[in-house]
């Protein structure tokens, strides 16, 4: 005994009112998977991910069955659908490419003899001749401004530098001198 109910308000429109034939899904399915695999698969590059785009698409199509199928043409809908999950897949892995490149860990090499020795002995300087070498020396400014930054008179800075230069020669030519021995 076959039951019937009432027509609703979201029901499709019947068949044959439309004055076209109901497209079998199944049908459709097996007309159509392989060569929409075969497009994206040559477009991905991968087959596999090809066969699970083209899925998802049928999928999503088979939820709609019963719009889709009332399009002039179904395939384009499935093909558009399996061709933006390749896309929006494409994006993802590239974003989650980028975000991973940033995070990777770079090795440098650790640093030289001389930059070890030139630090220990810059580290055994009392601080105010240390900051007057590394703002003279390595930050390239003049004995001015290094007074102007201090607060201090410029005689005070030139003073700064030769004790600090003649400290950093006895301790790195101490440590040369033990090297070669």
């Amino acid at each position: 005994m076959m039951v019937t109910r009432e027509p609703r308000l979201d029901d499709p429109p019947p068949e044959k009112a439309l004055g076209r034939d109901v497209v079998d899904f199944d049908g459709f399915y097996q007309a159509h998977f392989r060569s929409l695999t075969l497009q994206l698969a040559a477009y991905s590059g991968d087959l596999s991910q090809a066969q699970d785009l083209v899925q998802e698409a049928f999928c999503r199509a088979f939820a709609r069955w019963s719009r889709v199928s009332r399009y002039d043409d179904p395939l384009a809908w499935v093909r558009r659908v399996a061709w933006n999950l390749a896309t929006s897949r494409w994006r993802r892995l590239r974003t989650a490419q980028t975000w991973l490149h940033r995070q990777r860990e770079e090795h440098v090499p650790g640093p030289g003899p001389d930059r070890v020795a030139l630090t220990a002995a810059l580290s055994q300087l009392p601080s105010t001749q240390r900051r007057a070498v590394v703002l003279h020396y390595l930050a390239d400014l003049s004995v001015g401004q290094i007074a102007e930054q201090e607060g201090v008179p410029e005689g005070t800075v030139k003073s700064w530098l030769h004790r600090g230069r003649a400290s950093l020669a006895a301790q790195l030519t101490i440590r040369s001198e033990a090297n070669h021995d």
